[in-house]
């Protein structure tokens, strides 16, 4: 078993959340994958890199880096067992030998000082209970010189997804979705949170950056809300209504979205987030 210690989270995505991750991967893929190459560019990943995916999930952006990598490797890190199987099974049926998965905690793996030329994570480091801890512990995975780069959500306001559900606050008890909270989507939404956890666990060179994409969250509105709905704070919100204000819930999210439908007719909303670079210190 390996040493867990962010245990609220660990439930959480060992639960219903991480089963409902692993079930739709391909369509939060599809949501974020805009992200991907300017995540990847930022790593500076060549072709003997070693390089530690924080947060892995099913493994896409692993699977990525480990191409970028061809004669190098890549490690995913996450604390779901279903999103692990998932990405497990996804490296397989692509051929992706070069990449491999644990299930673990980055704020006290045990990982081996100085392997990794590049930490990356894409929407996976908000999480943590003590992101000091997290970072640090990272920052001691790196080879001096090692580069960080990772992609959080910005401010929530500037985020579709989050808009949307704000749209059910006459039927549903948003209160105030979407606030900053550690750990939690937008623990790092902050630019100067950022900077001071990075700076105390010891990293140089940082800069931030916001990136925007937009994301496909449904074939169309009435599929995006129920996307939505079926997501865990979606879940949670319904949990806390009578059927007839989960049916109006339903119906508001549905009009809503329809204004972000495309020609096709998909759903099509905007991401704003982080782009966060930094370095481990050469020792001098």
């Amino acid at each position: 078993m390996p040493d867990i210690v962010n245990t609220e989270q660990a439930h959480a995505w060992n639960g219903p959340e991480g089963a409902h991750w692993a079930r739709h991967q391909d369509r939060w893929n599809a949501v974020n994958e805009g992200f991907n190459e300017p995540l990847l560019d930022a790593a500076g990943i060549t072709g003997q890199d070693r390089v530690l995916d924080l947060g892995c999930g099913s493994g896409q952006t692993t699977r990525l880096a480990a191409l970028r990598a061809p004669r190098g490797h890549a490690l995913g890190l996450d604390l779901s067992g279903p999103m692990l199987a998932e990405a497990r099974s996804r490296a397989e049926r692509e051929g992706v030998a070069n990449v491999s998965f644990v299930r673990g905690d980055a704020q006290v793996h045990p990982f081996e000082a100085g392997a990794f030329d590049a930490a990356v994570s894409r929407y996976g480091v908000m999480f943590y209970a003590d992101p000091l801890a997290a970072f640090g512990n990272i920052g001691r995975a790196l080879r001096p010189g090692g580069r960080l780069a990772f992609v959080c959500p910005a401010d929530a306001a500037l985020n579709g997804w989050v808009t949307a559900m704000a749209s059910l606050r006459d039927v549903l008890p948003v209160g105030d979705f979407g606030r900053p909270g550690l750990p939690g989507m937008f623990s790092l939404a902050a630019p100067e949170r950022i900077g001071d956890v990075l700076t105390a666990a010891g990293f140089v060179d940082l800069v931030v950056e916001q990136v925007q994409a937009h994301g496909t969250w449904g074939r169309d509105a009435a599929d995006a809300a129920d996307f939505l709905l079926g997501t865990g704070p979606g879940r949670h919100l319904l949990e806390q209504a009578d059927p007839t204000a989960r049916a109006r819930a339903r119906g508001i999210l549905t009009d809503h979205l329809r204004a972000h439908e495309a020609a096709d007719g998909t759903v099509r909303l905007l991401s704003t987030s982080w782009l966060v670079t930094a370095s481990r210190p050469v020792a001098g």
